[in-house]
């Protein structure tokens, strides 16, 4: 059997989007990820979401490795468990992606002007 932490639900950043935002949000840290957007984690059998589109609204950044973009889907940055919707956006030396998590919790600065992105539905 797979490793179910290998699976997941959300979208996955258009490319094209993806270049353009780099452009906008520099990256911090020396791993870019910029890559996608969860909405469920380690589910096999989830469907792909509906949405093609979400908006930057902010973005956090703990000074120490970790920095993510947060985005509202369906207006609304607050996924279905309880998380945030993110893209983890780039990593500093021996962190990792799921820290992104613990980063926004303590807090996220909101953008002036959300940016629209195009998101591929993902399952």
């Amino acid at each position: 059997m797979a490793d179910p932490t290998h699976f997941y639900a959300g979208w996955l950043v258009d490319p094209v989007a993806r270049e353009a935002l780099l452009a906008q949000f520099p990256p911090r840290y020396e791993r870019v990820v910029a890559h996608h957007v969860t909405l469920k984690f380690g589910d096999e059998t989830a469907a792909p979401p509906a949405e093609t589109l979400g908006e930057i609204v902010g973005g956090a950044d703990d000074g120490a490795g970790v920095q993510a973009l947060v985005v509202a889907i369906g207006g609304r940055p607050a996924r279905p468990d309880g998380g945030v919707f993110h893209i983890t956006w780039s990593l500093g030396e021996g962190r990792e992606a799921r820290e992104s998590n613990d980063v926004i919790a303590r807090g996220w600065t909101p953008l002036a002007e959300p940016v629209t992105v195009r998101l591929i539905p993902k399952a």
